[in-house]
């Protein structure tokens, strides 16, 4: 049975509350935006892909059932409506670039004569409902992208990747961008082993991505953060693959903290480093990661654990959730659903690919 951590049909959305994984499978019904901002907010439900498509999966929901005069006044809405969405979560761009898109497309429809209010609406509904199908498909690109690169890197045989955060089905709308490659290694039979890193302080490689290891069965292992330097040198590593919540224009990424740190940490082991994406993280308007906003979340979230304190209660505390990896780090590319680039390809050959120019330029390995 795959992971569902998106339940949606016209006019009703229910999410997974990854908070109570892996002891507790409950959902979480969104009837609105403002509930859809507090569940983002809250990371009941979190992975760059998940945001976007459950922030504006939220909007449907809430057109569905709202009566609007004039298709001026729907325009408006959908406009003020994304815009607070983006607040919830400011370093991931996905939500950023779907809220553009759709308040875009709200203005060129309200602007199109021969369509009523409701024809609008159930357009602007039906688009958002289209993002669920496009992600799945968009992950299982990049899976196997992904997974041909690094086998052709080693020699076509069995390969064990090392994976941070969560970046599978829990953080999609299914299948997953970098847990997807190592899902695509397994389907073919190469995927040996996965590992994965506890991801403190939210833990969400322990509680989300061993779990989705365990559902997969595929052979995975949990090791703490920490541990990463000594796993290169003595387990033989054949690629690390990570997500990324935004990727500038010159390759930088920013991703769940401690990415930065297994890249310099491949980089001395002679380890491939590939960052999987789709093209909505990829930001073409940033030219690099010193431009990212870096999110910082509450110091709770490293002093206790489901209420529990495990820190002194009078230490200061320093919270950000993610960091920024230099392009010149990501050694074996950037794995998009149009192909495998590098860093200094980028922004080139995805505006290629995007626009249709050309096929999409597929680098290999640095």
């Amino acid at each position: 049975m795959e992971l569902e951590a998106i339940r949606y049909e016209r006019g009703k959305l229910d999410i997974l509350d990854q908070l109570l994984l892996p002891h507790d499978t409950d959902y979480i019904e969104v009837q609105n935006v403002d509930q859809g901002w507090n569940v983002i907010k809250k990371m009941q439900v979190r992975g760059a892909p998940a945001i976007a498509i459950v922030g504006s999966l939220s909007l449907a929901v809430e057109l569905n059932i709202t009566e609007f005069k004039s298709k001026e006044k729907l325009s408006a809405f959908v406009s003020k409506k994304m815009d607070y969405l983006v607040t919830a979560r400011p370093t991931a761009v996905n939500m950023t670039e779907a809220a553009e898109r759709l308040k875009k497309k709200a203005s060129i429809l309200c602007e199109t004569s021969n369509l009523t209010v409701e024809d609008m609406k159930e357009n602007l509904i039906k688009t958002i409902e289209d993002m669920l199908a496009k992600d799945i498909n968009d992950n299982k690109a990049i899976g196997n992208y992904g997974a041909e690169a690094i086998l052709n890197h080693h020699g076509n045989t069995p390969v064990r990747i090392l994976t941070h955060c969560n970046t599978g089905s829990l953080a999609t709308a299914g299948y997953g961008t970098a847990l997807g490659v190592a899902r695509s290694l397994h389907e073919k039979g190469m995927l040996e082993h996965v590992y994965c890193t506890e991801t403190r302080p939210y833990n969400q490689g322990a509680r989300l991505t061993a779990y989705e290891i365990v559902h997969e069965k595929m052979a995975g292992t949990l090791i703490c953060d920490s541990a990463v330097a000594l796993l290169m040198q003595q387990r033989n590593i054949s690629a690390v693959v990570v997500g990324a919540d935004r990727v500038v224009s010159n390759g930088d990424t920013a991703n769940k903290i401690g990415t930065y740190q297994l890249a310099v940490v491949a980089k001395y082991h002679d380890v491939p480093f590939f960052v999987a994406a789709p093209s909505a993280s990829i930001d073409r308007n940033l030219d690099s990661g010193d431009q990212v906003k870096i999110e910082e979340r509450p110091h709770h979230e490293m002093k206790e654990h489901k209420g529990i304190p495990i820190a002194a209660s009078e230490i200061d505390c320093w919270n950000p959730v993610f960091d920024v990896t230099p392009h010149d780090l990501i050694t074996g590319g950037i794995i998009t659903e149009v192909g495998i680039f590098r860093p200094a390809d980028l922004k080139a050959g995805i505006t290629r690919a995007l626009d249709g120019i050309q096929e999409p330029k597929i680098s290999k390995n640095s």
